[in-house]
């Protein structure tokens, strides 16, 4: 296993009400889940949790079956990266967004930007070189999502938790970042895995072959398919 959480919980920390009820579940090399479930019913609860975005209020997230100190978060973030479904682009261009993860203490002493590398991975979303003079601040829905994928696939995460990251995107955007991802599980399927969150029954049959559910803050991972 790579990823796993035993009983993770979470609470309001206003109301104290449950949001996500104790949840174990494992993710191994090569796992493609998608995650579904009713809106509000706790997924994106339980994604920021694995990401330890979000105080845990009970339980425990391992990464290679080791618990993970607070010291080390930046460097498990580095492995297992969280995807929003509206990213967050800083001012400055496309190549300026990035560049920035290199500028990140936990990143300065690895290989660096790769202008190349950003240009290849672009390409597999129809985008150009051009794309990199780009303002962030007038990029389309679609292509800010693009933008933000390019950021994190360049830095070699190994688990991505995707938080919708097509459900405001025009058909054209959805299928170009759909084949953006695909391309990156591609080229280490026994190495990379991801949990998608969608509520598009034909996404999820598309990105899946495990489909885990979310009702009411209870985590089913032995879901139909």
């Amino acid at each position: 296993m790579m990823l796993a959480a035993t009983q993770l919980q979470r609470c309001d920390t206003r109301t104290g009400a449950t949001l996500l009820q104790p949840a174990t579940l494992v993710v191994r090399p090569g796992d493609r889940i998608a995650l579904t479930g009713p809106s509000g019913a706790g997924k994106s609860v339980l994604l920021r949790a694995l990401a330890l975005l979000d105080p845990i209020d009970g339980g425990a997230v391992t990464w290679h079956g080791q618990p993970i100190r607070a010291q080390a978060i930046p460097a498990y973030r580095c492995h297992v990266a969280y995807v929003r479904q509206r990213p967050a682009l800083l001012p400055g261009t496309v190549e300026d967004n990035l560049r920035m993860p290199y500028q990140l203490h936990v990143r300065r002493h690895g290989s660096g930007f790769d202008r190349d590398a950003a240009i290849a991975l672009l390409a597999r979303a129809e985008r150009d070189a051009g794309f990199l003079d780009k303002s962030a601040s007038e990029l389309s829905g679609g292509e800010a999502q693009i933008a933000a994928l390019v950021r994190t696939l360049q830095t070699g995460p190994t688990v991505l938790l995707l938080d919708e990251p097509t459900a405001a995107l025009d058909p054209a955007s959805a299928r170009a970042v759909e084949a953006l991802l695909q391309h990156w599980f591609a080229r280490a399927p026994e190495r990379h895995a991801w949990v998608w969150i969608t509520h598009d029954p034909a996404q999820a049959t598309r990105i899946g072959h495990l489909h885990w559910r979310v009702e009411a803050g209870r985590l089913n991972t032995e879901a139909a398919s």
